[in-house]
């Protein structure tokens, strides 16, 4: 049976810790916790002195899931050794003098997926973009770099704390076949994130530099709205491929999408193409199709300004349903016209070489 995040986090509330006398969840022992269909795994991570204590604990969660119909469950019980040092996952703080754009250890291409205002969809749009290239056969990571609004973690379906071997190197999270990093998994789901310019532009070299990310094929940077200090440090500090700017065809989203395409002008940012995101909907009722927000205006400015338009994503709420459970559309249903629209940009993008 398939399984969506949250159902597991509910079922694991359901076995108490017997140290702290909290649920699991409550008491931050479960790491790396990734559901992929009908397969789940996760970590139980304790210190050496309790880790007798935990095992029975380990077996029961493993049952729990098991009785409620997931029967491909991996869960492992861990114990670092007290006299090593605790690891340091403080992100943030005043960014580290660099000399000019560099590479990302191991990673061919990163494309920064951006939009001029926020509510276009653009996080819906990388999620879903990220799985399509895995799709397609490459290897894919996501940086989150949306500090103040991070939603990777919920739409890829990813919870627990990235782990740290050194106090210094960051292991990242998977699922879905995504490599991903977002500050919403260094902070509590509802902790906001309150830092200045240089907190911001700290942190983003930190997921860059100190993430292990291993060898992808591409990287995708789902970036803030606007034209702040997080795309200006991306493209100064960092060998970027290019840039795909996501817009809905309102004359509103499409005034700032200029601004972001002139902003990535400016610093000498190739521009990938441009996506028009809630192009249409059709009603699931009648079949009835209407433009709410307009029609076409993306594809119309791409034109315009000689660049790539890559192609349009439908209004639809089956799309918004899967990111909300942690399974994007191109995996809960890949045989979808909402999911094929996701393939075909994909396809694109290595047909161009960009990926």
């Amino acid at each position: 049976m398939a399984v969506t995040r949250d159902q597991v986090v509910e079922i694991l509330k359901t076995i108490t810790d017997p140290v702290t006398g909290k649920d699991l969840m409550s008491a931050d022992v479960v790491r790396a916790l990734t559901v992929e269909g009908s397969a789940v795994k996760f970590v139980i991570e304790v210190a050496p002195d309790v880790a007798p204590k935990m095992e029975p604990v380990r077996v029961a969660a493993v049952a729990a899931l098991q009785n409620a119909g997931i029967k491909d469950v991996s869960a492992i019980l861990t114990a670092h050794a007290t006299k090593a040092p605790p690891p340091d996952l403080k992100v943030g703080g005043h960014p580290k003098p660099q000399a000019g754009p560099a590479k990302v250890a191991g990673v061919s291409k990163i494309i920064a997926i951006a939009s001029g205002k926020g509510g276009v969809g653009k996080s819906t749009v990388s999620a879903n973009l990220a799985t399509a290239l895995v799709a397609e056969g490459k290897r894919v990571g996501l940086l989150d770099a949306d500090v103040y609004g991070p939603s990777q973690p919920r739409m890829l379906g990813v919870s627990g704390r990235p782990s740290s071997p050194d106090g210094k190197t960051i292991i990242p999270l998977r699922n879905h076949g995504v490599t991903l990093m977002s500050m919403g998994l260094m902070v509590g789901e509802d902790e906001a994130v309150v830092w200045r310019g240089p907190m911001l532009m700290g942190a983003l070299q930190q997921m860059l530099s100190q993430v292990q990310w291993g060898a992808l094929d591409v990287m995708l940077v789902d970036l803030p709205p606007g034209t702040g200090d997080v795309q200006l440090t991306l493209s100064q500090k960092t060998d970027v491929e290019g840039a795909i700017v996501v817009s809905t065809p309102q004359d509103i989203a499409l005034l700032d999408a200029r601004k972001a395409i002139n902003m990535f002008n400016k610093l000498n940012t190739p521009i990938l193409g441009m996506i028009e995101n809630m192009s249409t909907y059709v009603c699931p009722k009648c079949g009835n199709e209407e433009h709410l927000f307009g029609h076409g205006g993306a594809k119309q400015e791409a034109t315009k300004l000689g660049m790539p338009f890559l192609g349009e994503i439908p209004l639809d709420l089956s799309i918004r349903e899967a990111a909300d459970g942690g399974i994007p559309i191109v995996v809960s249903k890949p045989d979808s016209p909402q999911a094929q629209a996701f393939r075909a940009i994909a396809r694109q993008l290595i047909e161009s070489g960009a990926v």
